[in-house]
């Protein structure tokens, strides 16, 4: 452990501009949500209607899970924030931990600093601590918000506990993965991997009912965090889960670091074929991407699969449910709140798909600070077709990830209603309508890369911007204009799909492509 405070402080000052944004992200999203639901639902009538139909929608409850004490504004703040609270600290946690253990071997840089007087445990605990002690920090700050406005002490921090909880989870899980793979990408992928099952079980547990699997949220870290109930019972005694969970992770990594050499995995890497096809740009594009493409579009499928599973629930509520029956008839009745279930669905999907697209066109970036670039770009190989051949993954790519979304939504509820045929196509073609929005986003990626390739980070706060704006946007009653900086507020919502907004969509991505690939020909290689 000798040295491990130093590498404490190397890490939070390389990420002193990182990680205060994600501190500040979530706790200000947690106020807002907090203000903004104490104006929507002044009134106990309101409430009680709420919690009445939203335990009563499937939908709602794969979406944001069971609302267990809708009397209090703590209890609404912690099922309309408390799963995507969990989401985003986990994805901090992971990136954080990868970015000091993995990538820094990857990098040839963990060797050098094992020649000095460091112990061979102290960049494994520094980047546990470090990435823990944010996700407390961030649980401890929402905790003290919502105590400002006035909500339930013990409440308060059994929500702020229970989101930590979540990114001490995924802290082990990614010093775990980081063990596994000589690949700081294929370790995160790893890691999201487990992060995407988790929120699949956890959808899957609570949209199954009383009648259904519910058991299935046990094994979920985030299902976690509902079953300790904040500001309804407040189980304490349910982190323990989580916390042992990322003890015995922790402990497993650090027992690995020392049965193995510096810069390998447990995970030999694969030798490539005797006779491969990488003869071109494309084909090794191919080679480097085909895994994260194949693996998206079997996640995505099976998220529009869940989905799609409880769709047909939608409708029913309206008839179990008749005072919500007499409000939902003055805007079309059943049909149309079962539209506006997919809209949203297909909304929710193509901003997932935005990750991967720009996780395809940072691939450039990587290669090129891996120093593969430049051996590859001293071959008869042009700047442009190098780009073209990872740009074309997030454009064709993200098609087909959207596609696949699509197709699991439109066979589920298609068999349902007993048709397929005429279902399949306008869910495909729902998702598809994201894409658009999602080139947008890959845009910018690439823009960054071409003219300021230090900042290709940035990509990642415009998902999250994104991903807030679009979803919480409404509910943080944020002006207009703020929500219509998302590419995905201008998609127009299902079933009435137009091509207009669309076109302009794809002009203004085509711009930034554009713009991406001619910096990236006029500036320098750097590493």
């Amino acid at each position: 452990m000798i040295g491990t405070w130093h590498l404490v402080r190397l890490a939070l000052r390389r990420d002193r501009i990182l990680l205060p944004v994600w501190v500040l992200f979530l706790v200000f999203t947690t106020l807002s949500t907090t203000t903004a639901l104490e104006e929507l639902y002044d009134t106990q009538q309101s409430r009680d209607l709420l919690g009445a139909t939203a335990n009563a929608n499937s939908a709602f409850l794969a979406m944001l899970g069971p609302l267990h004490d809708w009397s209090s504004l703590g209890g609404l703040v912690v099922w309309r924030w408390g799963v995507f609270a969990g989401l985003f600290v986990a994805i901090m946690a992971m990136l954080v931990v990868t970015r000091h253990t993995r990538a820094e071997e990857e990098a040839g840089r963990t060797e050098l600093i094992a020649a000095t007087v460091v112990g061979r445990h102290a960049p494994l605990a520094a980047a546990v601590i470090v990435a823990g002690g944010t996700s407390l920090l961030i649980g401890v700050l929402q905790a003290f918000v919502l105590i400002g406005k006035n909500l339930d002490p013990a409440g308060s921090f059994a929500f702020g506990l229970s989101t930590a909880s979540v990114g001490l989870v995924f802290t082990g899980v990614s010093a775990f993965t980081a063990q596994l793979s000589e690949n700081s990408r294929v370790s995160n992928a790893i890691a999201g991997g487990f992060l995407g099952v988790t929120y699949l079980l956890r959808a899957a547990g609570d949209a199954a009912g009383e009648s259904g699997p519910q058991w299935l949220t046990w094994f979920s870290p985030i299902g976690w965090t509902e079953h300790v109930r904040s500001f309804a019972d407040n189980r304490f005694w349910v982190l323990g889960i989580s916390l042992a969970f990322a003890v015995v992770l922790v402990g497993v990594s650090a027992w690995i670091v020392t049965r193995r050499d510096v810069g390998l995995g447990l995970l030999s890497a694969r030798l490539g074929p005797a006779h491969g096809t990488i003869g071109t740009p494309f084909g090794l594009a191919w080679r480097l991407q085909k895994g994260s493409l194949i693996g998206w579009s079997i996640a995505l499928f099976a998220v529009g699969v869940i989905y799609g599973s409880v769709a047909q629930a939608v409708g029913q509520m309206v008839q179990d449910n008749p005072a919500l029956g007499q409000i939902v008839s003055k805007i079309g009745g059943a049909d149309a709140m079962v539209d506006a279930f997919f809209a949203t669905v297909t909304q929710l999907l193509g901003l997932i798909s935005s990750i991967y697209l720009v996780q395809a066109v940072l691939r450039l970036r990587s290669e090129e600070t891996a120093l593969r670039a430049e051996p590859l770009l001293a071959t008869p190989v042009s700047r442009r077709g190098w780009v073209a051949s990872h740009a074309v993954f997030a454009l064709v790519g993200g098609a087909i990830v959207l596609a696949a979304s699509g197709l699991g939504l439109g066979l589920v509820y298609g068999v349902q209603t007993d048709d397929v045929g005429g279902v399949l196509p306008r869910m495909i073609g729902a998702a598809l309508a994201q894409l658009p929005a999602a080139w947008v986003i890959a845009g910018v990626a690439l823009l960054l890369f071409g003219l300021f390739p230090q900042l290709t980070g940035i990509s990642w706060a415009v998902v999250s911007a994104a991903l807030v704006l679009t979803l919480l946007g409404p509910a943080l009653q944020l002006d207009q204009w703020v929500i219509d900086v998302s590419p995905f507020t201008h998609v127009p919502k299902y079933p009435d799909i137009t091509a207009g907004p669309l076109l302009w969509l794809t002009g203004v991505a085509v711009v930034l492509l554009a713009a991406g690939f001619a910096g990236f020909r006029r500036r320098d290689l750097t590493t």
